[in-house]
């Protein structure tokens, strides 16, 4: 009896044992230790990607007080703007129906804050800096916010979403406690600012320029080339495949679809990948959002470059550098812009610059002056063949160009620029520009 029991004790044992050797082998893992950091693939980063609202941002505003006009372009003080209508809550967004034969006395009438921005904007994009409320948000686009500044004792504000190129407008409502703190920190000191004047191009249109002199500021830089290779990192789908060629002026990469050229004497970077699908219907906030979402992938935003216009029918977006100082810079070969073209899944064609302007030669810059709009306008309608009506923008901004004397440097030069129907053209200092675009 005792020997069953010795045995039976055994097996048990050895059934438990079993058990427990089944049960580790089941749940084993290996601890294998953590591959280092620099054997893994590197995401490519050119530069820090950007929030929408480094990218999308309005580059002037107006103040338009009892007949008078006053505004600044200053990057700090819009950032400041910005911030405070980030901090306020907009609902009871709807189409306003407003006869926009009249739409200058909503936009410029005297107790009105005027933001505006460079291109037309989807509200969908701009709901990451601002609070909408409501569960439905009309779809639009805006290039105007309109303050109604003498609304601040009411029980609630007003604030238009203006769009000149489809001729709409939204209304939208704010606690009056908002209405009264932006009166109390912005439009009530708008007399600190330059002040502009009115020219009435037609009947839908007013140019708003500055009444004096402006003191602006010259820059030189030295350029800083940008690495090929990380854009081929970047760019290509599968990079390990691209072969690298040198042509006479630069670079070229190709996969045998899509090709990538560097332009040494240019500084312009163009990719192109004519295997997509040219079909794409989705909104006009998918291709904004897109264009964003591409190059912060790379980290391409190597200069404080802007959101300026998009195009539905062509699926391109345009981004254009601007100062530090918060004014527009042109240049005739492309080398102020980054543009997008997009097919159905993916980007079709890319152009940019192939440097950045890291290195400013603080000592060489120089305090200049600049004509006011009332020379500049003088100057257009002292042209032969100028029609007002055809005048669309005059601003101030930056010429990029090469200094004569030292090519490697980079030249900003502060200058009048204007668009006269449909084309670009600008007012030098030296003979007030020779107008080069449809004005002979």
């Amino acid at each position: 009896m005792r020997y069953e029991n010795i045995k039976s004790a055994i097996l048990t044992i050895l059934v438990l044992v079993s058990i427990l050797l089944t049960w580790n082998l089941w749940t084993y893992q290996p601890n294998y230790d953590t591959m280092e950091k620099s054997k893994t693939v590197k995401e490519v980063a050119l530069s820090e990607k950007q929030e929408v609202q480094k990218i999308v941002r309005p580059d002037r505003v107006l103040f338009h007080v009892k007949g008078a006009h006053y505004g600044t372009n200053n990057t700090e003080d819009l950032e400041k703007m910005i911030k405070e209508l980030s901090q306020w809550a907009f609902y009871d967004v709807k189409k306003y129906p407003y006869d926009m034969d009249n739409i200058k006395e909503l936009t410029h009438g005297s107790g009105n804050a005027e933001i505006t921005f460079p291109g037309e904007v989807p509200i969908e994009l701009f709901r990451s800096v601002l609070t909408i409320e409501g569960k439905k948000v009309p779809s639009f686009d805006f290039n105007q916010i309109i303050i109604n500044v003498e609304d601040s004792e009411k029980e609630n504000g007003i604030v238009y979403f203006v769009s000149s190129e489809n001729q709409q407008v939204y209304i939208s409502h704010i606690s009056s406690i908002n209405l009264s703190a932006f009166n109390h920190k912005f439009y009530k000191n708008a007399a600190r600012y330059p002040r502009f004047f009115a020219f009435e191009s037609n009947q839908k249109r007013t140019i708003f320029l500055p009444e004096g002199e402006t003191e602006m500021v010259s820059y030189k830089y030295i350029p800083v080339p940008l690495n090929s290779e990380e854009f081929k990192e970047a760019l290509f789908n599968d990079p390990s495949f691209v072969q690298k060629s040198f042509i006479p002026q630069g670079e070229e990469y190709t996969n045998g679809s899509s090709k990538m050229t560097v332009n040494y004497n240019s500084n312009i970077l163009l990719y192109v990948n004519p295997t997509v699908e040219d079909t794409y219907s989705n909104s006009s906030y998918d291709l904004v959002k897109r264009s964003i979402d591409f190059v912060n992938d790379h980290g391409g935003w190597t200069d404080p470059y802007r959101f300026v216009s998009k195009n539905e029918y062509s699926q391109s977006v345009t981004f254009r550098l601007y100062s530090m100082d918060g004014y527009p810079v042109f240049n005739d070969r492309g080398l102020s812009e980054i543009v997008e073209f997009w097919g159905r899944d993916e980007i079709s064609k890319y152009v940019r610059p192939n440097m950045a302007l890291e290195l400013p030669l603080t000592t060489e810059m120089q305090k200049v002056t600049r004509p006011s709009g009332h020379k500049a306008l003088e100057f257009l309608k002292s042209k032969q063949n100028f029609k007002p009506a055809l005048l669309e923008e005059l601003f101030l901004g930056y010429r990029m160009e090469r200094d004569s004397e030292e090519n490697k440097i980079i030249l900003l030069e502060p200058a009048w620029f204007y668009r006269y129907d449909k084309s670009w053209g600008q007012i030098t200092m030296d003979d007030l520009g020779g107008l080069k675009h449809g004005l002979e």
